[in-house]
């Protein structure tokens, strides 16, 4: 079978990023961020909003990875409910880590509102379309747990998310109303514009090779520079490659890369455009293997979903994403795909985001199971309090202990069978619909 011909749609239709250019000498500043993804161009830009110097690292363009890859979801909370974080982590420290990460959407948004990033910004809410009654069952504890709480998130009947969603393919759902969508890569290249202007020096193409104690802090080396620096956070997520050191050799052994892929189709035809989530939100269903779905400014429809390890998936490789179009909008069966492009989300043993103190003054946050947009905004900023000082307890979020997986070393061969078992699984229960 051919190679499909890999290109991002938000590579095409985002403002162009800012002109930055590798690490070329030695120097010193009081943070060193490495990754100028969310999590790092966040924290970054909130430190040197207090006036810190900061300077960052990447090992390639900005947003060349998942923070320019994504679905563009902005999707507030974590994949565990309320009750279920309450029950983890106590009363106290569970209800604040509940506001922190429902905040997570405000922050994107109010960022994006202060720095006038143009992201295609819209905020109508997400819908979780339910794909079977236990699914729904689900859900309508999971809407009370937050109404409990205050959130503007309610249930859909049958016909309601019919209604919203335009497919009939679902028994019902449910909406939550803090919500909405970017443009990926336009937020993270509005996110360097903002950090530039705030004082960042933004270095990329200058992936960092070693981290290793130095006499007032750390020094991180690249091929043709140093950074020195007391402070340093590092934000490579599912990305994290080459660093070496001996307090860093675990990060990548904490987390597990996943595929996932995206196709868009050509600008649909105003017609087609009005029977397709017709209040402009975006959605995640609820299978095993869920699909996320969502139009983009020029009303292409955009389906996402777990892809393949493949560098060059070939069109069988995606015979699973363009068989979900038609199975959701049938209307959709005829219409040609312009844009292939995937990316890794980092997957954790708990399916929690994580904050760890790896040595005093070296920091990181990762590990966001998906829901990166909202999370890793909102970890920027985490990352950036404690280096300014704020108590781990003062946070609203824990502090944990970095703790690789078991038997980390078969986890892409792990994946591998886990992603075609769910597959199979989700093939079954939708033959007997």
């Amino acid at each position: 079978m051919p190679a499909v011909a890999l290109q991002s749609l938000w590579s095409v239709t985002a403002p162009p990023g800012p002109q930055t250019a590798p690490l070329g000498a030695s120097l010193n500043t009081q943070v060193l961020v490495i990754g100028a993804g969310y999590t790092g161009l966040s924290a970054a830009l909130h430190l040197a909003e207090a006036g810190r110097d900061v300077a960052v690292l990447d090992s390639l363009e900005i947003g060349a990875c998942a923070s320019g890859l994504n679905g563009g979801q902005v999707i507030p909370g974590v994949k565990h409910d309320p009750d279920t974080l309450e029950s983890l982590f106590g009363t106290s420290v569970g209800a604040q880590l509940i506001r922190t990460v429902a905040a997570g959407p405000d922050l994107v948004f109010e960022l994006i509102a202060r720095l006038g990033i143009a992201c295609e910004v819209t905020r109508s809410g997400w819908i979780q379309p339910a794909t079977s009654e236990a699914a729904l069952a689900e859900q309508a504890q999971r809407v009370a747990q937050w109404q409990r709480r205050g959130a503007q998130v309610e249930m859909l009947s049958r016909a309601q998310v019919g209604q919203l969603t335009g497919s009939a393919r679902y028994c019902g759902g449910l909406l939550d109303r803090r919500g909405g969508t970017v443009q990926p890569l336009a937020y993270v290249r509005g996110l360097a514009h903002a950090a530039l202007r705030a004082g960042v020096r933004i270095f990329t193409y200058s992936p960092a090779l070693k981290l290793t104690r130095a006499a007032a802090g750390f020094e991180v080396t690249t091929a043709n520079g140093s950074i020195k620096a007391p402070l340093v956070i590092i934000a490579t997520n599912a990305y994290t490659g080459a660093l070496t050191g001996a307090l860093t050799g675990a990060l990548r052994r904490s987390i597990v890369r996943v595929p996932s892929f995206q196709v868009a189709t050509r600008p649909l035809s105003a017609a087609l455009r009005a029977t397709i989530l017709p209040g402009g939100q975006s959605a995640s269903d609820t299978w095993r293997l869920l699909r996320y779905f969502r139009l983009d400014a020029s009303g292409r429809f955009v389906l996402g979903a777990r892809g393949t390890f493949a560098a060059a998936p070939t069109t069988r490789a995606l015979r699973h994403h363009y068989r979900a179009v038609a199975e959701i909008y049938p209307q959709l069966a005829e219409v040609g795909f312009e844009y292939h492009w995937g990316g890794f989300v980092a997957m954790t043993q708990d399916h929690l985001p994580h904050l760890h103190e790896l040595a005093p003054g070296l920091l990181t946050g990762l590990g966001y199971n998906g829901r990166g947009v909202a999370m890793a905004t909102v970890m920027g900023r985490l990352l950036a309090r404690r280096a300014l000082g704020a108590l781990p307890t003062d946070l609203g979020f824990p502090v944990t202990p970095l703790r690789a997986m078991p038997l980390h070393a078969f986890s892409g061969l792990g994946v591998r069978a886990m992603i075609q078992y769910l597959r199979l699984a989700d093939a079954v229960s939708r033959s007997r619909r």
